[in-house]
């Protein structure tokens, strides 16, 4: 399987409420310990814990991810710049959040179509 080089490859987000840790690292092509450790670096990202300590991320955690994931490996950000670029860039940054969401959509409305074709 060919790894995603940037995340208009990544699989559609399913419209569920919480995912998991397996879940959200097949979703965004990253492993689990790789999230983990994210969630150290970036404040942005804080998947709701519960029972034994587990993680369960919502969707605006998975556009995160996949935001950090795009600037890390995509546009060659150190950890410090995508975490500098998340911080300072807001108000672009609210911009690529809104292309990044509608992106998304259309994703899913068009396999909603797919489905209504059948």
């Amino acid at each position: 399987m060919l790894e995603p080089s940037n995340n208009d490859q990544l699989p559609a987000i399913p419209g569920k409420r919480y995912f998991t840790i397996g879940e959200v690292s097949e979703l965004c092509d990253v492993k689990p310990h790789v999230l983990r450790y994210w969630e150290q670096e970036f404040p942005q990202l804080k998947p709701v814990k519960r029972r034994g300590n587990r993680r369960y991320y919502q969707r605006q955690d998975v556009l995160m991810i996949r935001q950090i994931r795009s600037l890390l490996y995509d546009q060659g950000f150190t950890i410090g710049g995508a975490r500098q670029q998340l911080t300072e860039g807001a108000n672009g940054q609210q911009a690529t959040h809104y292309q990044q969401l509608i992106r998304q959509m259309i994703v899913e409305l068009e396999d909603v179509l797919d489905v209504l074709r059948t």
